[in-house]
């Protein structure tokens, strides 16, 4: 049996929310479409505070940015980005081309193509995302894709000097110090001075979610990363001072962002709430971790280990961390999830900021259709079909009939013109 033992606000309190920021979203795009960088700066100064001559930096403000950083602080960035380079190359190299011949003749392949430009959005405000940057440009890169612009927005009043650096490490074409849905506009539907991009990528809140999915259609989007989210799963052998930790950890992204308990020991249930009080009273954080707790925490005890995996798929969170006695029994069994961290040796800090993973990860669910952001994203693969004579025949004498079926005369009249013209019969002889 299934137990909820505490539960956050109503679905019908995050419906009010959720409409409240497709509203907003849709009266800034629309104004961005209009007015172009008119808009954007006005936003940016409404929203950001942030007015300066120009967005995009200069290779010289860029290097600037980077020569202000400690040493140890470009070597951290350039080992997190040396692990996600290191796989998402080895997933590249899982992406193999294809050419087959079907019957004698026909000839069919598979081939992959990178996506022409893509916008990267790289979120900051409260938080310098830095990892972010190596997730979304530095993969692009490895896919090949010709053109990577990026926008984050300013911290403080002045670029994110880290961000920067990370972005240009990662082998960003152009930096935008841009923030929220203007910036994600921008880059989509294209200004006066930044031209479109085929496609949008990388994590943000729930405005900048709602603005991917608003915009998708006119430009191709990874998934929606909305609010990051955490589900732990624990029995009786995990410890309540890292679950609380673990929990913590996550909630602090933002006031927004789900972090549920799921599991098979009471005891852990039953003493949750009094560890994170206790570790709240010191975090720094505590501000927002303690909103997010309060309003979208979840405790779930559970009967057993199969009844642990069946609410894990139904939840279908973003990050799953497993702190059991046999991890690999949920690897083993569970479907959705947008990653998965095994073992109370990893945590989700290590594969949001380093592990070499990606973390723009599905979120609402997502993952029960879909998997994070990865370098075949980026990669667009296509078909392609040819046939020597003989084979048109054999082909299009099947296509004519197939097409008679289905009363399309057009299409039957393609398959008739190469029966006659590469064999002298009619199709239907």
């Amino acid at each position: 049996m299934i137990r909820q033992i505490k539960t956050g606000i109503s679905d019908a309190e995050k419906h009010d929310a959720d409409v409240k920021v497709r509203q907003t979203v849709e009266t800034i795009l629309e104004d961005v479409a209009k007015r172009g960088d008119v808009a954007v700066r006005e936003l940016s100064a409404k929203f950001d505070k942030w007015e300066p001559k120009e967005f995009r930096l200069t290779k010289a403000e860029i290097q600037a940015l980077i020569d202000s950083l400690p040493a140890q602080t470009i070597a951290d960035i350039k080992f997190a980005q040396a692990q996600i380079r290191r796989f998402a190359e080895a997933q590249l190299s899982t992406m193999g081309e294809i050419e087959i011949e079907t019957i004698p003749g026909v000839r069919l392949g598979q081939k992959n193509i990178p996506v022409s430009s893509v916008g990267c959005y790289v979120p900051g405000g409260r938080y310098p995302m830095v990892a972010s940057a190596h997730m979304s440009v530095l993969t692009a890169r490895v896919a090949g894709v010709k053109r990577v612009i990026a926008c984050t927005p300013p911290l403080n009043g002045k670029p994110p000097a880290a961000t920067i650096a990370a972005m240009a490490l990662a082998g960003a074409d152009e930096i935008y110090v841009m923030g929220g849905v203007q910036a994600v506009a921008a880059m989509a539907l294209g200004t006066g001075s930044i031209a479109p991009v085929d496609m949008l990528v990388g994590p943000g809140n729930a405005y900048v979610a709602e603005a991917k999915r608003q915009l998708f259609g006119r430009v191709g989007i990874d998934l929606l990363a909305g609010p990051t989210e955490t589900l732990i799963i624990a029995d009786d052998s995990a410890d309540v001072e890292m679950c609380a930790t673990d929990l913590l950890g996550q909630a602090e992204h933002g006031p927004t962002s789900p972090a549920i308990l799921l599991t098979t020991s009471p005891k852990l249930a039953s003493g949750i709430e009094a560890e994170l009080q206790r570790q709240l009273k010191t975090l720094p954080t505590a501000d927002v971790a303690s909103v997010a707790w309060r309003d979208y925490g979840q405790v779930i005890l559970c009967d057993s280990e199969d009844e642990l995996v069946a609410e894990a798929d139904r939840i279908a969170s973003e990050h799953v961390q497993v702190l059991t006695r046999n991890p690999q029994y949920f690897l083993d069994r569970m479907a959705n999830y947008g990653a998965l961290f095994l073992g109370k040796e990893t945590n989700v800090a290590y594969g949001d900021k380093v592990i070499g993973t990606n973390h723009t990860l599905p979120t609402k669910r997502a993952a029960r259709y879909t998997g994070g952001l990865w370098v075949g994203k980026f990669i667009k693969t296509v078909t392609y079909q040819r046939c020597d004579e003989q084979a048109s025949v054999v082909i299009g004498e099947y296509c004519s009939r197939l097409c008679a079926i289905e009363n399309f005369s057009g299409h039957q009249a393609q398959a008739d013109l190469r029966v006659r013209r590469y064999s002298g019969k009619n199709a239907a002889e």
